[in-house]
C-alpha cells in the first residue's frame, strides 16, 4: 500500500493586516533584526546603527493613520510597510516634534515608507504584497503619484514596480555618518 504525499504547504503562510498601537513592541524588535541582516550588503554596522531610530524606526503616526500593514504568520509579525499621507519621507517618530502635516492628494505625492521584513521570511513576497496593499489604498485615498526614500537594499523592489530613480543622496546622521538612499517617484494615473 502506497504512503500518501503530505499535502502541499499552502502558497503564502501569513496573511496582511493593518497594525495596531499593540504592535509596536513587536516592530521594535523585528527593525533593527531586518535592518542589520539585509541591510548588510549595503550599509557598514557603523551606517546601520545610526539609522536605527532617526531613519530605520517605527512611526506610530502611521498606525494611527491606518496605513501601516504587518504581515502576520501564527500570531508572529514577520514584516511590516505602509503609505503616508503625511509630509515625512522617512523615519521613526521619535525624532519629531509634534504631529506630521497632512499631504493633498491633489497636489502633493504620497508616501511609500518603512518597509522591513524578518530575515527569515525575505523573499517570499511579503514586500510585494505590502506594496501592492499600500498602491491600492494611496489610489483610493485620491493620490497620482508616490514618492519612496528607498534604501539601496530595497531600490530593487520599488524598480520591479516601475518607480523611477529621481536621485541618489545622502541622509546626514550622527558622529559624521550619511546613509546613502534613493528616491524614487511613480506615478499611479495609468496603474
Amino acid at each position: 500500500m502506497a504512503i500518501p504525499a503530505p499535502p502541499s504547504p499552502p502558497l503564502q503562510m501569513w496573511q496582511l493586516r493593518l497594525a495596531l498601537e499593540s504592535d509596536v513592541p513587536e516592530l521594535e524588535m523585528l527593525i533593527p533584526l531586518s535592518v542589520r541582516s539585509l541591510q548588510t550588503p549595503c550599509y557598514t554596522q557603523a551606517q546601520m546603527e545610526a539609522a536605527l531610530g532617526p531613519v530605520f524606526g517605527v512611526d506610530r503616526q502611521l498606525i494611527r493613520d491606518g496605513t501601516y500593514f504587518v504581515a502576520e504568520s501564527v500570531g508572529v509579525i514577520v514584516g511590516c510597510g505602509g503609505w503616508s499621507r503625511r509630509s515625512s519621507l522617512y523615519g521613526g517618530d521619535g525624532h519629531r516634534a509634534g504631529e506630521d502635516p497632512l499631504l493633498d492628494p491633489h497636489r502633493d505625492a504620497a508616501r511609500v515608507r518603512a518597509f522591513f521584513v524578518h530575515p527569515a521570511w525575505a523573499r517570499r513576497g511579503i514586500g510585494r504584497a505590502i506594496m501592492v496593499a499600500c498602491e491600492q489604498a494611496i489610489i483610493a485615498a485620491g493620490f497620482q503619484k508616490v514618492d519612496i526614500v528607498a534604501t539601496l537594499a530595497g531600490e530593487p523592489l520599488y524598480a520591479a514596480f516601475s518607480y523611477a530613480v529621481v536621485e541618489h543622496y545622502e541622509i546626514p546622521m550622527r558622529d559624521g555618518l550619511s546613509l546613502p538612499v534613493v528616491r524614487m517617484t511613480r506615478s499611479l494615473e495609468s496603474a
